[in-house]
């Protein structure tokens, strides 16, 4: 399942044959019908190099408009409406996201033809990281303290939402394992909901793998998280998300962009996913202690404890779920490229390196200074 004409970033930050085609004329021409804000003629001025859905910006008579189109399996309308009525709340709530654009029905979400669609706003400020890959390293602390800022204010403002969980695990980040006392029980009695992880896992000795590299970090995690509220969160909060705007010296957020990953987890998830995201060069461990920057870690959470104060003891939680924060999420990817893109080459990267090896990573020297930096910070 790829397209050899459209190149997206791979795994390995490496340019790679896209999965999904790219938004051609002629979904444009049928999206136009159902979308006033894609008026009279249109112009594909760009498509986007992420890999895990196609996405485009269009420009008509009325301005510029980001078209998204996802796989019927990984996204239907309803499931897009999740992520959309969440964006609104923060809108109404004065974070600085994008609109999202409803058809004329009032529809915010479309399907046709085996794909769903969502239209937004282009979104103000510069995409100074347009083409970085998830897991680039951030090199600027200023801009590090501006995004801890930017996601207290976005937690502020979600604190008041109220909606269930996500209804689907394909490609969102949730923490139920996280919280589970067992994850390994957990994960089993789901496994029957989830064909593609399950036959994925079969060919694997997960619980043994799981024993040996994410349950000695896990140890204690869940009996201290029932104290931690569950927060609908960003969690993909990395710079590439962000729109930025000059002021002074620096650069501050103008735009919050991409809630395909909300779900309602905990603010500290959420801002140890911000840590996980743009700290470590996950993409470049050979670099050893090259590959992490602590003081971008400790820029985020000083930004964000400008906003929301965090006590000492938060703080250490904070620390202690670093090293497992990836866990619910990569098995999503798995579940994803296993059952949906059918690469089991992909799978593998998700279960080996970026389930297993983040969390072996944890124990380097390197990431044991993270870990004691972020500690001591509390």
């Amino acid at each position: 399942m790829s397209n050899s004409t459209h190149r997206v970033q791979g795994l390995n930050n490496d340019e790679v044959a896209a999965d999904w085609p790219a938004i051609t004329d002629r979904e444009i021409a049928w999206l136009r019908g159902r979308f006033a804000q894609l008026d009279g003629e249109c112009q594909l001025l760009w498509h986007s190099p992420r890999p895990l859905s196609a996405a485009a910006i269009v420009e008509s008579q009325g301005g510029r408009v980001f078209v998204k189109r996802h796989h019927g399996s990984v996204r239907t309308a309803v499931g897009l409406a999740e992520e959309h009525r969440f964006l609104q709340h923060l809108a109404g709530h004065g974070v600085p996201v994008v609109e999202v654009l409803r058809d004329r029905d009032g529809a915010t979400a479309v399907e046709h033809d085996g794909w769903t669609y969502e239209l937004h706003s282009v979104g103000r400020g510069h995409d100074l990281y347009r083409d970085a890959p998830s897991w680039t390293l951030l090199t600027d602390a200023a801009q590090a303290r501006e995004a801890g800022r930017m996601l207290a204010t976005l937690h502020r403002a979600s604190a008041s939402y109220r909606a269930p969980q996500r209804s689907t695990h394909l490609l969102v980040a949730r923490d139920d394992l996280i919280r589970a006392a067992d994850p390994v029980a957990a994960l089993q009695d789901g496994l029957g909901d989830r064909p593609g992880l399950a036959a994925y896992l079969a060919r694997q000795d997960w619980q043994a793998d799981l024993q040996r590299a994410v349950l000695p970090w896990h140890a204690g995690l869940a009996a201290r998280l029932q104290g931690e509220p569950r927060l609908w969160a960003h969690n993909d909060w990395h710079v590439s998300n962000l729109l930025w705007r000059p002021h002074g010296d620096t650069s501050v957020v103008a735009t919050v962009l991409d809630v395909g990953l909300a779900s309602p987890t905990s603010a500290l998830f959420d801002l140890a996913t911000a840590i996980e995201r743009n700290a470590i060069a996950w993409l470049a461990l050979e670099q050893e202690e090259e590959a992490v920057r602590v003081d971008i870690a400790l820029a985020l959470l000083a930004g964000y404890r400008e906003i929301v104060p965090l006590s000492a003891e938060r703080v250490h939680l904070l620390a202690d779920l670093l090293p497992v924060v990836q866990l619910d999420f990569a098995l999503s990817e798995v579940e994803y490229f296993e059952g949906v893109t059918h690469s089991p080459a992909n799978a593998d990267v998700a279960y080996h390196t970026f389930l297993l090896g983040h969390a072996d990573w944890f124990s380097t020297a390197a990431g044991q200074g993270l870990l004691k930096a972020l500690h001591a910070a509390a």
